[in-house]
């Protein structure tokens, strides 16, 4: 495991869990028997699953009704006991036989469940949806309501010049911090004389700031949900095709998830310190606000100056594996792109071997998360795989040969995050040729299989179907990212070994995530009957201005997350079981953000699910 464990938060009111602190204790899941389902619904050929929050200790009858009310199928469900991140007694309801295509309701107890539809190509939608996020929260550039939706269209943000006498609000010319700036955020002065145009890129989450360690991930997943289909049977290229997603670039020739990830990496490039400055090819670690802003809030109208903020060696490896990826996946559609990529990638790993422990801290939290990393040999890692299979240099391989993650584990219990990317380097070897030795390639396959039998065993044991399960059972920030990355990570078991079980388990860790949990809710915006649409955001901020909109359709929601670090949580859900640790409330930025990361892996995890 890389043994890190790092927190960060991008949004107004920050305050981060210590090892000192504990979380809430666990409470009852309410007093309503509840009978929970995947509200979008189940594929014909794939595993139907529900469960029923009953005090029932015996097995109870079931039946299931369509449409017209004729009851189609009943049973007996199998006692599971208490689920301890539910803290309720809990019985699960199997009707995998059932598989003509129709809308359904599950009733038993004298409870009904939600609707929900057996539909062939059910995900589809989703994994479009799932990208489609990214065009409504880009940077420096006006949204189009004809194509994003009316109700999402707005001016660019960061665009602003300088202006009667006023600070500069746009990304056009931003300064360093000053030394006294950085002094406050690094115990050390630092600036530099020079402004970049940043313009672009993607905001991170609920505030206006632009991450390079979190776009980093977020584009190397867009690009990897597109690089898997080059390789993988099954895969479904069409997918995310030229002309599929609500992006203004349909139409080009391009494949569009490429080209959303364009603009990221396009401002990442600008992120990267010129030539002939102190720390050249470095790349810096973020811009953002001077100081935090209050919600509801458009990009537009932020009146806060912006700042580049320190270089950090995490932030440069990222650039360099992104840009080394998107370099040979470019190469067929715009070689010239593809060249700028390529160059900057290697100016990027050599600045980061001549620079290799310039560390962000967690103190640099003044106006934007700090996303502090202090251990960067997974991230050297995932850049030397990166390039490696791009290049076949042996410079590379022998850095990827020397490092602790070639044969070492790189699947945490809580899957990979920004933080945590060397499982990045190992899925890009695993599935994209090149020169290592087909041993090599074998034994990363079987490690990915590995790893997927033991999150399998673990969903085995929870009555909902969850895939993400820690030993001490305190789902954490992001527990919806855990339960989708780790999905991911199955799919690939999948996709490497045909093995059932793992598309069996892809599919049923999709449950949870759309509505078959204790809260009885879909965390994907605009998916199912009951569903979180008060993501903590200064834009889709509808809950406190009504001529906002909601997130989009297919914005994953944080989810539980047992340390309750906002007010409104911990006012609402104190002494909470952990599947409880949860509100759709805009305030509660410590359950329910929205972050680029997160619809990345959506999208990634969407992706296989579509094509089953």
């Amino acid at each position: 495991m890389a043994g890190k464990c790092k927190t960060t938060v991008a949004i107004a009111g920050l305050m981060l869990a210590t090892a000192a602190q504990t979380p809430a204790a666990p409470a009852g899941a309410g007093e309503r028997a509840r009978l929970v389902v995947n509200q979008l619904g189940y594929l014909p050929d794939g595993p139907k699953r529900a469960t029923f929050l009953t005090g029932a200790e015996r097995p109870l009858p079931w039946r299931i009704v369509d449409d017209k009310g004729n009851e189609v199928a009943s049973g007996q469900s199998e006692p599971a006991g208490i689920d301890p991140t539910a803290q309720a007694n809990t019985h699960v309801l199997d009707f995998t036989d059932l598989s003509e295509p129709g809308t359904y309701w599950i009733e038993a107890g004298g409870s009904r469940s939600h609707p929900f539809s057996i539909e062939a190509g059910l995900y589809r939608d989703l994994a479009r949806d799932a990208v489609n996020y990214f065009y409504p929260v880009r940077s420096g550039i006006a949204i189009d309501g004809a194509i994003a939706g009316a109700a999402y269209a707005r001016p660019a943000g960061h665009v602003a010049a300088p202006a009667d006498g006023l600070t500069n609000k746009g990304d056009h010319a931003v300064p360093c911090l000053s030394p006294e700036e950085a002094d406050a955020a690094y115990g050390a002065p630092w600036t530099c004389a020079y402004t970049l145009d940043v313009t672009g890129g993607w905001y991170d989450a609920g505030d206006h700031g632009k991450y390079v360690v979190n776009g980093g991930i977020s584009v190397a997943q867009l690009m990897g949900a597109y690089e898997r289909t080059l390789y993988m049977d099954g895969a479904l290229p069409a997918l995310f095709a030229d002309g599929t997603l609500a992006i203004p670039e349909g139409g080009n020739g391009v494949p569009d998830i490429l080209d959303e990830a364009r603009w990221e990496l396009e401002f990442l490039l600008k992120m990267q310190v010129p030539e002939g400055e102190t720390l050249a090819g470095m790349v810096h670690h973020k811009i953002h606000d001077t100081a935090w802003t209050g919600l509801p809030m458009l990009p537009h109208e932020d009146p806060m100056p912006r700042k580049l903020h320190r270089p950090s060696t995490a932030a440069t490896l990222n650039l360099a594996a992104a840009a080394a990826q998107g370099a040979r996946l470019f190469k067929t559609f715009d070689p010239p792109f593809a060249g700028r990529l390529f160059a900057a990638a290697e100016r990027a790993w050599q600045a980061a071997r001549n620079h290799p422990s310039l560390h962000a801290p967690a103190s640099d939290d003044a106006g934007g998360g700090a996303y502090g990393d202090a251990d960067v040999s997974d991230e050297f890692y995932w850049a030397a795989a990166e390039l490696f299979i791009t290049t076949a240099d042996a410079r590379y391989r022998e850095h990827l040969a020397a490092s602790p993650y070639f044969r070492g584990e790189v699947f945490r219990d809580a899957g990979f995050d920004w933080a945590n990317v060397a499982a990045l380097g190992r899925l890009s070897l695993a599935t994209v040729p090149n020169t290592l030795p087909v041993e090599d390639i074998a034994a990363f396959r079987g490690s990915v299989i590995m790893a997927a039998r033991r999150y399998v065993t673990l969903q085995d044991a929870r009555a909902f179907g969850q895939i993400y399960a820690p030993d001490d059972g305190k789902y954490g920030w992001g527990s919806n990212h855990s339960m989708t990355q780790i999905g991911i990570i199955v799919a690939r078991a999948y996709d490497f070994s045909r093995d059932p079980r793992f598309r069996r388990a892809a599919l049923e860790a999709a449950d949870y995530l759309l509505g078959r949990n204790a809260l009885d809710n879909s965390f994907i915006t605009g998916y199912g009957s009951a569903y979180s649409k008060n993501q903590h955001s200064r834009w889709f901020a509808h809950q406190l201005d009504a001529t906002l909109p909601h997130p989009p359709k297919g914005a994953l929601a944080g989810g539980p997350n047992v340390w309750l670090q906002d007010a409104v949580a911990a006012g609402k859900r104190a002494g909470c079981a952990p599947q409880l640790c949860y509100v759709d409330d805009i305030e509660s930025w410590s359950t329910n953000e929205i972050t680029i990361n997160w619809n990345a892996a959506l999208a990634q995890f969407a992706a296989f699910l579509a094509e089953q």
